[in-house]
């Protein structure tokens, strides 16, 4: 397990505060953050099939970050392994979201991952 300290649990963290802030407020963006964000159709779409009693606009925003950092992680970039995206966003509701976070974060991306093996 990663610790708290580590420079990808950082950059992550970062991405999803900023992720949550333009939920609210129009901001600069970091490139990486703008690299999701031009994706986020996509993501959103990935979401809602692998979530579908969930309407994205319902999700929890800070939820939401941690999904869209993930589903992009998993989906579009895949620089690390899909177990390794899957523990670092279980992480990161345990540590910025509610007591359900993790479980949903969970189900969620499991859902995400096992349709995008079928097609």
């Amino acid at each position: 397990m990663k610790t708290s300290l580590d420079p990808r649990h950082k950059k992550r963290q970062a991405i999803i505060q900023e992720l949550f802030k333009i939920e609210f407020h129009k901001q600069h963006i970091s490139e990486a953050t703008n690299k999701i964000m031009l994706q986020k159709q996509i993501i959103d779409k990935n979401i809602q099939s692998a979530a579908p009693e969930y309407p994205v606009e319902k999700i929890n925003k800070i939820d939401l970050a941690i999904l869209r950092l993930s589903v992009y992680e998993l989906l579009v970039d895949k620089k690390e392994p899909p177990h390794v995206i899957i523990d670092e966003a279980i992480e990161l509701a345990k540590e910025f979201g509610s007591d359900t976070s993790p479980a949903f974060i969970n189900g969620v991306l499991g859902h995400v991952l096992s349709y995008a093996k079928a097609t």
